[in-house]
């Protein structure tokens, strides 16, 4: 059993930016209070096959997650499978297109899938992640306005 979620913001940073800032998954803690921390392996440029590992905290349990980079198509598309085994788990991804005056739409998704008792809990996972959609979205887009103007020496 399977559901899934979604958010679009405009972003004031070109699409290059926001790629770059989004690609390298340990930015997540600045805009995504579950995560607690992550790390990423290999070094180096953020690519196909690129996996992320981070401890969560969801309903006040802590969990670890590992996603592996499955796409990365600069600077329109990044997507991620979670390899982990926990109760539920989410496939999903940022698609990222070009506005004029140097902005940019971020559409972000994710499906997730209950897995044995995760299959009773999937309904309200899928609720908390729907209803906080348009405000991970704000948070996303703070934060990569908050690096792209850093960037910049604002």
């Amino acid at each position: 059993m399977s559901g899934q979620f979604e958010a679009a913001v405009e972003v004031d940073c070109p699409v290059e930016e926001v790629f770059a800032y989004l690609a390298d998954g340990r930015h997540d803690p600045e805009f995504s209070p579950r995560v607690l921390e992550i790390t990423k392996t290999p070094d180096g440029p953020t690519a196909v096959g690129t996996v992320f590992r981070s401890t969560v905290k969801d309903a006040g349990m802590k969990t670890a997650r590992q996603f592996r980079i499955t796409t990365l198509d600069a600077p329109r598309t990044i997507c991620w499978s979670e390899q982990s085994k926990n109760l539920i788990t989410a496939e999903g991804g940022y698609d990222l297109e070009a506005l004029p005056d140097g902005r940019t739409r971020v559409r972000i998704f994710n499906v997730l899938e209950g897995h044995g008792l995760g299959k009773l809990l999937l309904g309200a996972a899928l609720r908390a992640a729907r209803k906080d959609a348009p405000d991970f979205g704000g948070r996303i887009k703070t934060a990569v306005e908050r690096s792209c103007a850093t960037r910049k020496g604002q």
